[in-house]
């Protein structure tokens, strides 16, 4: 059984940026930076408890996790020299 490619007629050409996305991209974008210079005082409004949970949730943004290290003791030391 042959398989026909279907021919497209109209619409975006290839590499072509799509126009509504690029605006809500956009919009987005401000209302991020908007809301950026009011973090501090809305931080400021949350009770302690909730202070924590959002600090816990915002951490692997900014502090990678660290993974432990492990060693077996039939496996050779490779120190990279």
């Amino acid at each position: 059984m042959e398989t026909v490619a279907a021919v497209k007629y109209g619409g975006r050409k290839k590499g072509t940026p799509n126009r509504l996305t690029k605006e809500v991209r956009a919009v987005l974008k401000e209302l991020v930076f908007d809301e950026i210079s009011q973090v501090q005082s809305h931080f400021e409004k949350l009770d302690p408890k909730e202070r924590i949970e959002l600090l816990i949730k915002l951490m692997p943004y900014v502090c990678p996790k660290i993974q432990t290290a492990s060693h077996s003791l039939n496996e050779p030391i490779d120190f990279g020299f």
